[in-house]
């Protein structure tokens, strides 16, 4: 259980995996693929940042929403594979960041996401990534993000 061990050092505790909130599933699996919904900054089932990026939100207050969004993605993930060891690489992140008109620094928001994905994983979670704007994110989440990740079969 080494990146379990490696989520503890850094002080993250992951909470269990929320069950979707509409017709979809969070975590779906293609050979060694896994596509996961997007995860928002959601804690205890409430949502935790709310708001426009911008003047409305601060770009820390953005990036500790991503950090959440990771974080509820690797209790989603954990709760599909049942260990996280599986987790082979961190292919590709899509970030949805809820901007106001102007703001243009979407990519030092998902930033934060890669960068604790990397502090985990090590190389493995360096990623392919996009950061997009948007002008809303449903329940107006601040940040919302998905993932297609590289799994090992059980034993390898």
């Amino acid at each position: 259980m080494f990146i379990e061990k490696r989520i503890k050092e850094l002080g993250i505790e992951l909470p269990p995996s929320s069950p979707p909130g509409a017709m979809y599933v969070p975590v779906k699996r293609l050979g060694r693929a896994l596509f996961v919904s997007g995860q928002v900054p959601m804690k205890d089932g409430r949502p935790i940042y709310t708001g426009k990026v911008g003047s409305e939100r601060s770009i820390e207050y953005a990036q500790e929403a991503a950090r959440l969004c990771v974080i509820n993605m690797l209790a989603a993930v954990r709760e599909y594979l049942g260990d996280l060891d599986r987790v082979a690489n961190i292919v590709k992140l899509q970030t949805f960041v809820n901007s106001e008109t102007g703001f243009t620094n979407q990519h030092i928001v998902a930033n934060a996401a890669s960068q604790l994905l990397h502090d985990i994983f090590g190389e493995s979670g360096r990623h392919a990534r996009t950061a997009i704007g948007t002008n809303q994110l449903p329940m107006d989440f601040t940040v919302e993000i998905e993932a297609i990740i590289e799994i090992r079969e059980s034993g390898e």
